[in-house]
């Protein structure tokens, strides 16, 4: 096919803040090179988005969901898409325990927190034409996830492999009994951490399988990209100045802050509080009604102090918002899977990816360098599996736990990466 190649590279340091990174930037610069040099994509359509220089559109929530919606607008049958994102990602409790298919919503994290979630991605990827292929590489934590419902070929992140393992050195995902008692586990824990208490994270494994980190390598400096629940609601609260933020109202404080540039989910997710809270019901839905009810309450609290004869505008983005069912709000429609996107992740749903520095002062994603090095190394064509295991082999002989995963329907498991 002789179509165009697009891309958008994304690329966020968080500077001056506590959740700074130093590999980001060089991350995107090489994959721009990389593009231009190795797949012959034109400089004018790669769209570059940082946070270095202030004076230049920043790599916010609506910019970046503005230059992907433009990316998969402008696209034709036979054109190639490419998104890489350098950054942090968090992932937000689901609202109940059962039907996402990791049992979070896995998000990444623009410069101004405006989080693009899981199914923002899903939907964007439903949108891309018959015929046109749309790469993501999200070189981030908890990226296993991000591309809600999508198959996956490597990788043990998502609830439809939790009782198998595809590689022989993956553990089995928890099943739904620990899994529950994990989400309860860390949203106490981050409960905890946004009042100030800290309680020390495990970092390799054991009963506490949510929390896998990177391992520094070498005799560099190795930092992981997750933003934990607790660092986000500190930063909300900076730039908010407000201080009745908690885990359980962490959607409704972006919805408040962000209005219609919030993420799609997060609208449906404030319409359908809304209705329950007129109905006066419980918070309760279905089989994860626990969950919900210790999610919903707080998010309920937070209605009835917001809630001041201003609903109509205040709220407005929210009830504009297309709800077809509960469950979409909840997990998303299950009918469709997103046949024309690739997922390649830094590592899986519950691990965190590295951003290294070297002795020498180099700065990178573990993720991105691997990408960088075999694509070096090998000139001729590189398929998506291809990659995706040379980069779990390079990661690990380089000290990382992090896996690298690849989700994709099967029709694209061998074809090249990028183009």
């Amino acid at each position: 096919m002789g179509g165009r190649k697009l891309a958008l590279l994304v690329g966020i340091n968080y500077p001056g803040t506590k959740a700074e990174l130093k590999g980001c930037y060089n991350d995107v610069d090489r994959m721009r090179r990389c593009l231009v040099d190795r797949f012959g994509f034109d400089e004018a359509d790669i769209r570059v988005l940082t946070d270095a220089d202030r004076s230049a559109p920043q790599p916010t929530g609506a910019n970046i969901r503005r230059a992907l919606a433009r990316l998969v607008g402008d696209a034709r049958p036979g054109d190639f898409l490419f998104f890489h994102y350098s950054g942090h990602g968090t992932r937000l409790p689901a609202e109940t325990g059962q039907h996402d298919d990791t049992g979070y919503d896995e998000c990444i994290v623009p410069c101004d927190m405006n989080l693009i979630t899981d199914q923002d991605f899903r939907e964007l990827v439903q949108k891309v034409p018959e015929g046109c292929l749309f790469t993501i590489v999200s070189d981030s934590c908890h990226s296993g996830g991000l591309l809600d419902s999508a198959k996956e070929q490597i990788g043990n992140s998502t609830r439809q492999n939790k009782t198998q393992s595809r590689e022989p050195d993956e553990r089995p995902h928890s099943g739904s009994g620990s899994g529950f008692r994990s989400f309860l586990k860390e949203t106490a824990r981050d409960l905890l951490e946004s009042e100030g208490i800290h309680i020390p994270h495990s970092r390799h494994g054991g009963d506490d399988q949510d929390d896998a980190y990177a391992q520094p390598t070498g005799d560099g400096r190795t930092k992981n990209r997750s933003l934990p629940l607790s660092t986000l609601i500190e930063m909300l609260k900076e730039q908010t100045g407000k201080d009745d933020i908690d885990v359980g109202s962490i959607r409704m404080t972006l919805f408040n802050i962000f209005g219609d540039d919030a993420s799609p989910k997060i609208k449906k997710f404030m319409k359908v509080m809304l209705g329950k809270f007129h109905q006066g019901e419980s918070g309760e839905h279905g089989s994860g009604g626990g969950v919900l009810g210790m999610v919903g309450a707080l998010a309920q609290e937070f209605l009835k102090a917001k809630l001041e004869g201003n609903e109509e505008e205040a709220f407005k983005p929210a009830l504009e918002q297309e709800v077809h069912s509960v469950d979409e709000v909840y997990a998303g429609t299950k009918a469709w899977a997103p046949n024309n996107g690739i997922l390649i992740s830094g590592c899986q749903t519950n691990q965190t990816s590295a951003d290294a520095t070297t002795p020498q002062g180099v700065s990178f994603g573990a993720l991105s360098n691997a990408i960088q090095t075999i694509l070096a190394d090998k000139h001729g064509r590189v398929t998506n599996k291809d990659l995706v295991m040379k980069a779990r082999e390079l990661l690990s002989k380089q000290g990382y736990t992090q896996q690298p995963g690849l989700y994709c329907s099967d029709e694209h498991v061998h074809v090249a990466f990028i183009c």
